[in-house]
């Protein structure tokens, strides 16, 4: 299992696959997570192939982190707050 994971190939496939599945269900979630696991990927292919397994997913969580906050930042609208009811509709 540890082989697979510090394989390039399979973090850009699963970043693929997360941005196929945010287009089916958009929000900016699996975005996030598509562009941890490519900058994870691409990492693979310089020096970082000699991390190990939980370093890696350690680097995962926190740049899909990242990714979704910057996000979350650019493309929220603006003046986006909850909405907040202070009467009854019984009323």
């Amino acid at each position: 299992m540890s082989g697979i994971m510090t394989t390039w190939w399979v973090w850009i496939a699963a970043a693929l696959g997360l941005a196929i599945l945010e287009v089916l269900a958009p929000g900016f979630v699996f975005l996030g997570f598509a562009i941890g696991a490519a900058i994870v990927g691409l990492m693979l292919l310089g020096p970082a192939q000699l991390l190990s397994v939980p370093v890696l997913i350690l680097i995962f969580a926190a740049l899909s982190l990242i990714a979704w906050l910057v996000l979350r930042r650019v493309f929220a609208l603006p003046g986006s707050k909850p909405k907040t009811f202070d009467h009854d509709i019984n009323d």
